[in-house]
């Protein structure tokens, strides 16, 4: 039963995961950056990016474990997803706000 919840689980956090670009997110306020301002919005992005280095890295680290992807779910997940979130939604008030330093943000490099 127990191992259940946790399949159940993970299976609700991964479809949680995906990081499309539309306005739904689970974490984070979608008008939590209106009012910020360019140079905000950089310093924001640059505190989110590492956040979310940080924990894919711990995710990593225990993958290679026994019991790895339990502890991604558990421990790591939605962090994750929340960091990715907020990068989203920094991505896109930095885009509506015309932001000079929006269009060589790492996440916008592969685009161009």
């Amino acid at each position: 039963m127990r191992s259940a919840v946790l399949v159940a689980l993970a299976f609700l956090v991964a479809g949680c995961s995906s990081v499309a670009d539309n306005a739904m997110t689970i974490f984070a306020d979608p008008a939590k950056y209106q009012y910020s301002t360019c140079e905000g919005l950089g310093r924001q992005r640059e505190t989110w990016t590492k956040k979310e280095q940080e924990l894919r890295q711990l995710m990593d680290r225990a993958e290679q474990s026994a019991g790895g992807t339990v502890v991604n779910v558990l421990a790591y997940k939605g962090d994750h997803v929340a960091a990715l979130e907020e990068l989203q939604l920094i991505d896109r008030a930095a885009r509506a706000k015309n932001c000079d330093g929006a269009r060589n943000w790492p996440s916008n490099s592969a685009i161009q």
